[in-house]
This record gives structure tokens, C-alpha cells and sequence, in this order.
């Protein structure tokens, strides 16, 4: 076989590193490859890069193309570049008949699509119909036994005069005439041909001439929803709830969005809320501490009654088992922690502080400063 080698040129398949077997997919992967190694935009004032990225993409515009390999894998280089009939390389690494390959590729180095392979031509996009958020607030005890309650949203549903198709007579979009239904229109800025976002469709690939009068083209129309809502018992503040298709319904029979309903609690006037436990700080006078009480208390159930034992310190807790946070999706509850607290009068009569000052004389405090640690030291000998 007579062949008529260019001598300055390295061959294709060498540049692409693959066997002269290779399939269109091999070719594919070895440029994508090359591609994101050379690619100038990575390799910013690097002469060397740039030159390899054409030589790469030269070879495979040319190994890309039926015809262009067959003649390159008869002929050689000149058989491609400039012999009669033959079309070559001409510079321009997106053009050819390999333009929908390097377009996928160069999407993924550029993050957009370069207007090759996509929807049908002419297709309507489909879209995902978008999330809805609702805010809603719950007293504490609602949000510690739970309730059922409706809220009313607004969301976007088909429209039923159009029958979601956004025209008026039904027939539904038609292909864009600037963009021939593929949503991007080529661009060409000196070495590289690029796709962006058609102005004409918005990137719909198709437009209306006979917009439906109620929605207005869109197909679909705002309406008011009412969902029935249902909260666990034990949830948080801040807790969300996801109602999955409850959002707006998605373009040319897209997925719905789902709705996503945010809790706020309410505080408590004298309950806090630590995980499942409840906390509460009671006040008690000298007499009942140092004598005993029995006290009735409120809790989210009802009153309980609890035992004040002689000689109890301020800063003492207490454990009111049960009487806590349901667990969330499970059995059982939190407890309620109940705190003592002494409290000293500030005003006290003549009689009151005569009284006081008898009783002082018969108690002794050694008002000795004593460290934490000695504190505990001290607690640690009495119990071992």
C-alpha cells in the first residue's frame, strides 16, 4: 500500500495513546483524558500544553469521524490535511462531525452542555416542580404530646383549561426557530465554539405562539392547598416535617416538589426542655428546708405531690420519673428534674429578726473557705 506520510506529524493514534483497533468509545475516553490534562484554561500561559491540547484534538476530530479515519488509516496524514476531495482538520476542535462527543466532553471541564447530545430535538424540558416551605408554631405542650392540625398553602397545579400543555389550543410548544429545539445557541470566540443558553426558548427547546389565557403559557396555576399536618409527639423546635409531592407540580410533566413544614416551639413559662428531661427550679423557704415539706407542683399531666426531706440544701434535684418528653417515633418518656432553692427574705420585721438572731446563736458554721476539690475530697473519704 502506497502511503504518504507527513513526517512532522506524530500519528493519531499515537497522540491518543490507543491501538489502531480501538472503538469509538476507546477514542473517546483517551481524548477526554488528554483534553482535561492540556486543556489551556488548566494550563494558563503553558505554550507546550496548548499545543499538545490541538495536537489531541486534531487526532481525534479526525479518528471521530468514519470516513476522515478511513481515509487517514489509507493515506496518513495526507489524505486528511489538504489532499483532493479530503476534508481535514480545519483548527477548530468543536467542529466536524465529532462536535456532539467533544461537546459532552468539554461540559464536564466547563460545567455546561455544549448543545450536543440532550433532549430530542425540539423536546420540552422537563422540570422538577419546586420545594415549599411552610412555617409553623406549636405551643411547648403541643409540641410534647403532639397534634393533628391543617394549614392552607398556595402552590402551583396543571392548568385544567389547557390541560397543562400551556397553549390554547392544546396542541402544545412548538420548536424554536433560533435554536432548532436544542435550548443553546453556538457561539464562537477564537479558538473555541461555545454553547450557551438559548434567549429566545430560555433553554425550553421550544416555544408557545398561542399562550393559554389562564396561565399564561406556563400550564400550570396558583392555587390554594389545604394539608393536613400531623406532629409526633416529643418533637424539637426547629424539627421539619417533608411531605413528599405536596409542592408545586413540575413543567411538562415534571416530578412534583415536595413541602417541607419548620416547627417553632413556644417557650414555657417555667418549664425548659433539656433532650427528653424537664427542668424546673423551685423555691422554698429556710423553714422548709431545714424542717422538711411536703409540695404540691404542677406538671404537663397534672399536679403531683413531692417530699421535701429535713435538712435539704439549695441547689438540690430531684426526680420526677415519667413526667418528662415522650420519645420521638418510640415508648416511654423523659423525666422532670425539679430543682430546690432557698430563698432568703429580703424584709423582716423587728419580731422576725429577734427570732432569727436566737436561732443563730444555737447553729455554728465554721465559714471557713474550702475548695471544690477539697469539697470533694472530702465527700469522697465519707463514702468509700
Amino acid at each position: 500500500m502506497n502511503r504518504t506520510e507527513n513526517v512532522t506529524k506524530v500519528d493519531y493514534y499515537e497522540v491518543l495513546g490507543v491501538e489502531r483497533t480501538a472503538s469509538d468509545q476507546d477514542l473517546k475516553v483517551a481524548y477526554r483524558k488528554l483534553a482535561m490534562q492540556y486543556h489551556p484554561d488548566r494550563n494558563p500561559g503553558n505554550s507546550e500544553a496548548e499545543e499538545k491540547f490541538k495536537e489531541c484534538s486534531e487526532a481525534y476530530q479526525v479518528l471521530s469521524d468514519p470516513q476522515k479515519r478511513a481515509t487517514y488509516d489509507r493515506f496518513g496524514h495526507a489524505g486528511v490535511n489538504g489532499g483532493p476531495g479530503m476534508g481535514g482538520f480545519d483548527g477548530n476542535p468543536f467542529a466536524g462531525a465529532g462536535f456532539e462527543d467533544l461537546g459532552d466532553i468539554f461540559g464536564d471541564l466547563f460545567g455546561f452542555n455544549m448543545g450536543g447530545r440532550g433532549a430530542g430535538r425540539g423536546a420540552a424540558r422537563v422540570h422538577k416542580g419546586r420545594d415549599l416551605h411552610y412555617d409553623l408554631t406549636l405551643e411547648f405542650e403541643e409540641a410534647v404530646f403532639g397534634k393533628e392540625t391543617q394549614i392552607t398553602i398556595e402552590r402551583r397545579e396543571a392548568c385544567t383549561d389547557c390541560k397543562a400543555t400551556g397553549t390554547a389550543g392544546g396542541r402544545g410548544p412548538s420548536v424554536c426557530s433560533q435554536c432548532q429545539g436544542r435550548g443553546q445557541v453556538r457561539y464562537q470566540q477564537g479558538f473555541f465554539s461555545i454553547a450557551r443558553t438559548c434567549p429566545a426558548c430560555n433553554g425550553a427547546g421550544s416555544v408557545i405562539t398561542d399562550p393559554c389565557e389562564t396561565c399564561r403559557g406556563d400550564g400550570r396555576v396558583v392555587k390554594e392547598r389545604n394539608v393536613s399536618v400531623k406532629v409526633p409527639a416529643g418533637v424539637e423546635d426547629g424539627t421539619r416535617i417533608r411531605y413528599q409531592g405536596e409542592g408545586d407540580v413540575g413543567r411538562n410533566g415534571g416530578p412534583a416538589g415536595d413541602l417541607y413544614v419548620e416547627l417553632s416551639v413556644s417557650p414555657h413559662k417555667f418549664f425548659e426542655r433539656a433532650g427528653h428531661d424537664l427542668h424546673c427550679t423551685v423555691p422554698v423557704s429556710f423553714p422548709q428546708a431545714a424542717l422538711g415539706d411536703e409540695l404540691t407542683l404542677p406538671t404537663l399531666d397534672g399536679e403531683v405531690r413531692l417530699k421535701v426531706p429535713e435538712g435539704t440544701q439549695s441547689g438540690k434535684e430531684f426526680k420526677i420519673r415519667g413526667k418528662g418528653v415522650p420519645y420521638l417515633n418510640a415508648n416511654g418518656r423523659g423525666d422532670l428534674i425539679v430543682q430546690i432553692v432557698v430563698q432568703t427574705p429580703a424584709r423582716l420585721t423587728k419580731v422576725q429578726k429577734e427570732l432569727i438572731r436566737q436561732l443563730s446563736e444555737s447553729l455554728t458554721v465554721e465559714n471557713t473557705p474550702t475548695s471544690r476539690s477539697g469539697l470533694f475530697d472530702k465527700m469522697k473519704e465519707m463514702f468509700s
